[in-house]
Formats: C-alpha cells, sequence, structure tokens
C-alpha cells in the first residue's frame, strides 16, 4: 500500500516561501530571488506538463494558456492580499540592488 502525504499546497507553498526568504537574505535582493524562483517554477512546470502529456509538442499551447491562468489567478489573489495588508518593512533597510532581470514596477 502506498502512503500519500496529508501536506497541503499552503504548506508546500510555505516551504517555498521560506526558503526563498532564506535567499533573499543571504543574496540581499528579493528581485534575483523571485526571478530564480519564478525560472524554477516554470522549469517544473514544463517538466509536469512533459510527464503528463501525450504529446507535448500538439498540446503545448493548451498547456502554456493553463498554466498561464492558473499563476495570473494565483497572483491577483496575492497582490489584492498585499494591496490590503501591505507588507511591513524595516526603515532604513538597505535600497534595493540593480539586477537588469528584473522589471521595476512605475505608477
Amino acid at each position: 500500500m502506498t502512503e500519500t502525504s496529508n501536506t497541503t499546497i499552503f504548506e508546500l507553498a510555505d516551504q517555498f516561501i521560506a526558503l526563498a526568504n532564506q535567499l533573499s537574505q543571504q543574496e540581499g535582493d528579493v528581485g534575483k530571488v523571485g526571478t530564480a524562483l519564478r525560472f524554477a517554477a516554470a522549469r517544473f512546470n514544463a517538466f509536469e506538463a512533459a510527464i503528463k502529456s501525450a504529446d507535448l509538442g500538439a498540446e503545448k499551447d493548451s498547456a502554456l494558456e493553463w498554466f498561464s491562468s492558473e499563476y495570473r489567478e494565483m497572483l491577483s489573489d496575492n497582490l489584492e492580499d498585499h494591496i490590503a495588508n501591505p507588507p511591513i518593512t524595516q526603515e532604513g533597510s538597505a535600497p534595493a540592488q540593480a539586477d537588469d532581470s528584473v522589471q521595476i514596477f512605475k505608477g
């Protein structure tokens, strides 16, 4: 009999976030870590699609649409949460380092 984990997706996500927070402190660059995390998610999701698909070449556009839609919804929900509950930052913390791989959002 195979045992299955009762770990929720939120508990798993919290483990990734904890590691991302640790790496952000080590690197001193949340943007760099965010970019690496997005790349890792894309790489792992491509692997997920490959093992779930009978013909990934034929299903690539559908996979792109599905993963993009899922990510967009999750990101929108979390942006709304941060709008309602802005993160607390430490005053006097070092400014973010310039990084061409990271988009700077301006209003």
